[in-house]
């Protein structure tokens, strides 16, 4: 018997049907990966901002850049960090689904995506938290993380770099 999915928008979609994706060439470690998605989704809801506009993510430390118009404060920067962690703590889900662009589009920024991208994009979602089209590797609850750690910050010419790692 075939099983079905169902889109947000009450499509079905087969299990069993295969999903044309973009090829991927990198190996995240889960993890830290996540931790980038509730990162950037902390990072929009405090500021503004995009989504990183450039990303290194590493095992042992990662970091991402932020457009800003202003450097923000050590004590933001802190309240930064004890968000993502208070995200991390509630336990959530992280689960995929596969939407066409014209479903995602209504969902989730499609401004970074190539342009040579397949039609079926491979949405992450974090609980109800954060959701985002990517083919990468992701941990299945946040409680897989572990606690979030802001190593520093330097800002120059509208670019915040923040370098963190987990513990």
């Amino acid at each position: 018997m075939e099983h079905h999915e169902v889109s947000p928008t009450g499509r079905q979609l087969s299990i069993e049907e295969p999903h044309v994706l973009n090829e991927h060439n990198k190996t995240e470690y889960p993890p830290m990966h996540t931790a980038e998605h509730i990162l950037n989704r902390t990072m929009v809801g405090m500021f503004g901002c995009g989504r990183s506009r450039n990303a290194h993510i590493e095992k042992k430390k990662s970091k991402c850049d932020y457009l800003l118009d202003e450097a923000p404060s050590a004590g933001v920067m802190d309240e930064v960090e004890r968000r993502v962690n208070e995200v991390i703590d509630m336990h959530l889900p992280v689960t995929i689904d596969f939407l066409t662009r014209e479903e995602a589009a209504g969902i989730v920024d499609l401004s970074k995506l190539p342009g040579n991208v397949s039609e079926t994009l491979r949405i992450v979602r974090v609980g109800d938290y954060d959701a985002c089209a990517c083919i990468g590797d992701h941990v299945g609850n946040t409680s897989e993380i572990g606690r979030f750690k802001l190593l520093n910050c330097d800002y120059a010419e509208g670019r915040l770099r923040v370098r963190f790692k987990l513990m």
